[in-house]
């Protein structure tokens, strides 16, 4: 090989490297990015056992415990909610549909979710019942914050240019 062609071969080598080293780089970077770690906002915490956040550590391990206790007792209420649940799955999902089947099995959703329900909110008033009048306006501001009795958010209105 005479001088010129090693320089060809040089230059071609180089640049063939550098796109390999750029091919390199260039996926290291659209890797990392894709399994980064996102420090986003944490998501907004809106379940009812959340409501008593403001509150003190001893009100708020009173209230998940009076939650608890709501739930343990009522147990039946869970177990109907979701014999009836996988009921109503069963209707839809038959060849041919029983409409009075799948109503029964919903009508028995309802009334198991509608008792449960009224057991947890009973629990929850003797919680509040139990709060001074302070605690209670805290506790009333963690409910429409968070608790199932949230107030939906107002629409952002917009600009009326005059």
């Amino acid at each position: 090989m005479n001088g010129r062609a090693w320089k060809f071969a040089l230059v071609g080598s180089l640049v063939l490297n550098a796109f390999l080293v750029g091919g390199m780089v260039g996926g290291a970077y659209q890797w990392a990015m894709s399994h980064r770690v996102h420090a986003a906002a944490p998501a907004p915490r809106t379940a009812l056992r959340f409501a008593a956040e403001g509150l003190s550590p001893q009100r708020q391990a009173q209230f998940l415990e009076a939650l608890k206790v709501a739930r343990r007792d009522n147990l039946e209420y869970v177990r109907e909610g979701r014999e009836a649940r996988h009921e109503v799955l069963a209707a839809l999902a038959a060849p041919q549909l029983d409409r009075a089947a799948l109503d029964a099995a919903l009508a028995r959703t309802r009334a198991a979710d509608t008792a449960l329900r009224v057991a947890v909110e009973s629990g929850v008033a003797d919680f509040a019942a139990s709060l001074s009048p302070q605690e209670r306006m805290v506790f009333a501001d963690g409910l429409r914050e968070r608790g199932q009795w949230r107030e939906p958010q107002a629409p952002a209105r917009p600009a009326q240019g005059k």
